[in-house]
């Protein structure tokens, strides 16, 4: 009978917890029964170490610790019931997740009180800024807004370069571009595919092999498209386009068996290809200008024609099967104009050759040193296996050492394996790739620079010889591009740097928040490309004094694109003790609170444990692999409850030994969440076992960043400082490198390492820049949530004292002996975090499959309960009383807090928590346009943009030049200015044949390529103020060796130049101006020369005349000397 009675008893105080109001009762706590009639008995149980105390009401708490939501967005309702005893009315949740008007109806949903944790001085811990125009950075055009990876897969874009009026970008199924014209315009919205729906209207083609490299030709009006299928194509600038079907490719051959990696136009319109395994190809002007001369129909015969035509470099240099030049893939290609060579960047070399003649000239390495042959056998890595193998402890009749020593030995066996594994890794990684080649560019000034992946910013002259090395960011770079007198380097941290022309830094910002993997110049912008396929347009004047005009007047028009969103969250964890998956369970613990929420997330603890399978665990980390068959297991089985790919669907999980993360998103809301990434920290057994750890998840939700972080921390009740210290731990070393779903990581740019090793800088500094950088990756997130068992307990309380406060469920008191509140409260952990106030009974430990609070641990042990499993996080407030705004864009509060006393297959209870959250974001189409707006009608804005539109004044000295045999002329270009440098540039508009009588028709060579009897140098340059620079016209005779012209075996032979005339434009700008000025020079070869033929190569010299003219080029390295006229 008493037995039955105590159940009923238990079952009151469960029905007492529940969000939901009992009919007919009233639920008090403790601390409002010591606020009743003084006369009243009190409770007369043992006497109580805490009647001593002072008893805190939550009322009289400081506004620093605790943040009452209520008063905010929904009023409480008072209810008094005679007795002068006041409480907060329990609240209904409301079912529906948005209105019709599409604001969510809070108005029946009592908000819960927040403990707030508080604020550490480090800024680690503080708030992000937020703000409508990023204040750290230019005002920029988004012509493509940042798209979720999920909806890349197959279509990421890998680079972009830019023509006179159209910027194009190669993507993994295609080719697309947009026009500059087109800019400003909004997003097509429900006509675009998904992840391009706020990007401006652009054009596609036909789906075709991953595009890995372009080249522009201005000339003729094409771009060239490099493929992975090995492919070459061509695409018409002007063709027309119908916006219902993608526009098709032109002239198209198989260039290379393997990936075409690289192509350039050279100064004399040849097109250069380079492949994998060190191979570069040619294919001359004139076969690809008479396979564009053919009618469609003739596709294949033009095809064959080009792929005849080609001339393999690497066969030419290799003798007795010794190769001068690396087997390595051809990483990138660079024509230098101003000397007619062609660079040939691999990872760790450099190859030079000459454009016109198609010489080979030298290979050097990166340290500049020049290399007579490569040795192109790859050296075989020292084997590893020693460093993987795990320890075990013979077992032997003669030890007496237990199965617990075993697996301990077992386990730090496994731990030292992972660090000294991971150490060679990280100084393997520094030591082989952290010089290796990644972009090339020539600067206005003749420099050619390279940037490397270890940060270094290196400088060459035009003949390869290194002249110095600058470091303006430590971080790996991936992109070079320039502009007037500017270099701009693109990094993998998503920064970009501004250098001047010596090297020295200018500005740097943020351009993106992943690795910026290409840039190009065009319409006065400067535009990059991130890894995840987001395109930013910055003014070429920036930093400058267009850029606070352009950010007051953004700013001043916030209310115009800021867009508002709410959403629920429902946050679970749960301490399983190595048990299996329940269908009830999940039921009560998740399916029964989900109808209204759009994620959840599930944290689990102790899914499998064991020696054996966290030592497997930790050697399965070293090689990127995780979970097991029991995770998968949960997952399905969480799955199930929420009704997976009906009602939710799994966004990603991850799972480091017994620990188990895994996120769910409402089908409905699924096209606005994405960008799933995932982290995991191991803390145990030196930092290397993940039987205490986290695991975490990254996600955009609204643009918004939020990460879900499940934590078990260290054990038993004196290790407070381990916990603290581990917390610090995942904090600080969370980073999410991996992405949790099987998507295509390579071509997104992911990282496929499961745990990534910091190494220092490669500078070795400690700038203010650098500790910037190493700002947690937790701490520029938008919302922050912490969950699991973390593990503290109840101090200064006795286990009968404990059970008998939760037994009158007096949980106000044994707040007070909460470890967890008490280091919040002191700034020692989870600093400036929140968390709901706790009405709910200790949640740990439990014994089996016994209902009820009887069932607290009544063993040998008697572990005092302690409130474990916990629910914590942070969003955007910095203080009280902020609303959702741009400033401050994610606001959350609690709706329900609460564990789940009726499931009993742990020793743990499960724990659930429901936040409410606003989202406050761009609407980035139609901040594109009011972007626009402020372009075309702020008239400072418009005044600053037509001072760009400066050209210096300059005088060319000739407008005609006449050649004979071997002759050389002095073109002389004069800066008039006084004040600002003038850039110039020669170009070849195109070669005509002289006819008496007849007007010259020029026909334009592949990038305004010159004719091969025609040397220019230095044919670009920087003027100063006030000087001029002589260039040299150069007739020479040209031989060459092809192997097949129009598919016929060819000897030596000499171009015929007889009756030629090519029409020379000089083309200047000043340093900063987006407009230019042309000069025109025609340039005849009045007398002819009869081809020569020869037998041999051997027999072949050339005339006084070129090797003059090297010199002559030799000499133009540099500054290209200018003088005053």
């Amino acid at each position: 009978m008493a037995e039955r009675h105590k159940k009923e008893e238990d079952r009151e105080a469960l029905a007492g917890l529940s969000p939901v109001p009992q009919p007919h009762r009233v639920n008090h706590s403790y601390s409002q029964q010591l606020r009743g009639n003084p006369g009243e008995k009190r409770h007369q149980g043992r006497k109580h170490s805490l009647d001593d105390i002072p008893r805190p009401v939550d009322r009289d708490l400081s506004d620093d610790e605790f943040f009452n939501r209520s008063s905010s967005i929904a009023t409480s309702n008072s209810i008094n019931d005679g007795g002068g005893k006041d409480y907060v009315a329990s609240y209904r949740l409301d079912q529906s997740l948005l209105m019709d008007d599409g604001t969510e109806d809070v108005r029946q949903c009592q908000l819960l009180q927040e403990f707030v944790g508080a604020a550490a001085g480090a800024a680690i811990f503080k708030v992000p800024v937020r703000a409508a125009v990023h204040p750290g950075r230019p005002p920029c055009l988004e012509l493509r807004p940042h798209p979720l990876r999920e909806t890349q897969v197959g279509k990421f874009l890998r680079n972009i370069v830019c023509t006179e009026t159209q910027l194009w970008a190669g993507q993994e199924n295609g080719i697309r571009y947009w026009r500059f014209e087109d800019s400003f315009e909004p997003g097509l919205h429900g006509k675009a595919r998904r992840g391009d729906e706020d990007a401006a209207p652009f054009h596609e083609s036909v789906n075709t092999s991953p595009t890995l490299c372009l080249s522009v030709d201005n000339g003729n009006r094409l771009v060239w498209s490099g493929h992975k299928d090995g492919k070459i194509r061509s695409w018409k600038m002007d063709q027309p386009v119908d916006d219902d079907s993608p526009f098709k490719e032109g002239l198209s051959w198989q260039a290379h068996r393997s990936a075409v990696t690289s192509i350039i136009m050279s100064s004399y319109g040849d097109l250069w290809s380079g492949g994998e395994g060190g191979v570069i190809k040619i294919w001359p002007w004139e076969s690809i200008e008479k396979s564009l001369s053919l009618r469609p129909e003739e596709k294949h015969m033009a095809s064959l024609l080009v792929e005849r035509s080609a001339i393999d470099l690497r066969s030419q240099v290799t003798v007795n099967g010794n190769c001068s030049i690396s087997s390595a893939d051809i990483k990138c290609l660079l024509s230098d104009h101003i000397r007619a060579k062609v660079w040939c960047a691999q990872p760790l070399h450099f190859s030079l050759w000459d454009a016109r003649t198609k010489e080979f000239l030298k290979v050097f390495n990166i340290e500049g040193q020049i290399e007579n042959r490569v040795d192109t056998q790859s050296s075989q890595d020292q084997p590893v296996e020693d460093e993987m193998k795990v320890k075990f402890v013979s077992s032997s009749k003669k030890e007496k050492h237990g199965f617990l020593q075993r697996s301990r030995n077992a386990i730090m066996g496994a731990a030292d394996a992972v660090r000294r594994v991971a150490t060679r890794g990280a100084g393997a990684f520094v030591d082989d790739n952290a010089k290796k080649i990644e972009a090339l560019i020539l600067t206005a000034d003749g420099m050619i620079w390279s940037g490397c992946t270890n940060g270094m910013l290196v400088q060459w002259d035009g003949n390869g010889n290194r002249m110095q090395d600058v470091n303006p960011h430590a971080r790996a770079i991936q992109c070079l591009c320039t502009f007037g007198t500017r270099i701009y380097i693109g990094y993998v941290s998503g920064m970009v740097h501004v250098t001047n022309l010596e090297g020295n830094p200018i500005a740097g910002w943020v351009a993106h928040n992943g690795p910026v993997i290409k840039m190009a110049v065009g319409n006065g912008h400067v535009f990059s490309l991130a890894t995840h396929g987001g395109i930013r347009a910055w003014n070429t004047s920036s930093p400058g004094p267009l850029d606070p005009v352009l950010r007051a007047e953004l700013a001043a028009k916030e209310s115009t694109y800021t867009k508002r969103d709410n959403i629920r969250i429902l946050i679970g964890t749960w301490n399983v003790g190595q048990g299996r998956p329940l269908h009830e369970a999940l039921m009560s613990w998740l399916g029964s609170v989900s109808s209204d929420v759009g994620i959840v997330a599930v944290g689990l603890q102790e899914v499998e444990m064991g020696a054996g399978f966290l030592a497997m665990s930790a050697a399965k980390e070293t090689v990127g692999l995780e979970g097991s068959s029991i995770g998968n297991c949960w997952l399905d089985a969480i799955g199930r409850a929420l009704e997976e790919n009906t009602t939710f669907e799994r966004l990603g999980s991850r799972q480091l030994a017994g620990l188990l993360v895994s996120l769910w998103v409402r089908r409905s809301i699924r096209m606005h969440v994405g960008d799933i990434d995932a982290g995991a920290v191991p803390c145990g057994f030196g930092r290397a076992i993940g039987n205490k750890g986290g695991v975490g998840l990254r996600i955009r939700v609204y643009d918004r960043i939020m990460c879900v972080v499940n934590c078990h921390l260290a054990a038993h009740l004196e290790a407070v400082n381990r916990r603290n210290a581990d917390f610090d731990h995942i904090y600080k070393n969370m980073s999410f490198t991996r992405s949790s779903t099987g998507l295509n990581n390579a071509a997104a740019g992911v990282s496929t390492a499961s745990h990534t090793v910091r190494v220092p800088n490669a500078s070795g500094g400690n700038s203010s820049e650098e500790q910037k950088e190493a700002k947690p990756e937790l701490a520029d997130a938008d919302m922050v949530i912490f969950f699991g068992d973390f593990n503290y307990r109840l101090f200064g309380i006795s286990y009968d004292e404990a059970r008998d406060f939760v037994s009158q469920r007096c949980f106000d008191w044994l707040r007070e002996k909460d470890q967890l509140r008490a280091e919040m409260k002191a700034g020692k952990v989870f600093q400036g975090m929140r968390e709901a106030l706790i009405r709910f009974p200790p949640t740990y430990k439990f014994e089996r499959h016994r209902p009820g609070l009887a069932g607290y641990d009544s063993g040998e042990k008697k572990r005092i309960p302690a409130w474990c499993d916990r629910v914590i996080y942070r969003d955007n407030r910095s203080g009280e009383g902020n609303d959702c705004s741009l400033q401050c864009p994610v606001v959350s509060s609690i709706l329900l807090y609460e564990a789940c006393m009726d499931v009993t297959e742990s020793d743990h209870k499960p724990v659930r928590c429901k936040l409410h959250v606003k989202i406050a974001h761009v609407d980035r189409s139609y901040r594109r346009k009011v972007f626009g707006e402020i372009i075309q009608s702020n008239e400072i804005v418009r005044s600053f943009l037509e001072e760009l539109r400066y050209v210096p004044e300059t005088i060319v000295s000739t407008n005609s030049i006449v050649l004979q045999n071997q002759d050389t002329s002095i073109l002389q270009i004069t800066n008039k200015c006084v004040k600002d440098k003038a850039i110039f540039k020669i170009i070849c508009e195109g070669q005509s044949t002289v006819d008496d009588g007849e007007p010259a028709e020029y026909h334009p060579r592949g990038s305004f390529g010159f004719p091969r009897w025609l040397e220019v140098t230095p044919a670009a340059g920087i003027i100063k103020p006030e000087c001029s620079v002589e260039v040299s016209v150069h007739h020479e005779e040209f031989h060459t060796l092809e192997d097949l012209v129009d598919g016929i075996p060819q000897n030596w032979w000499c171009e015929d130049t007889r009756d030629k005339e090519a029409l020379l434009t000089v083309i200047v700008r000043s340093s900063t101006s987006t407009e230019t000025r042309r000069h025109q020079v025609r340039v005849r070869h009045c007398l002819s020369s009869k081809t020569v033929r020869l037998g041999s190569k051997s027999g072949s010299k050339k005339g006084s005349g070129g090797s003059f003219n090297r010199a002559e080029s030799d000499a133009a390295d540099g500054a290209i000397n200018s003088h005053n006229p």
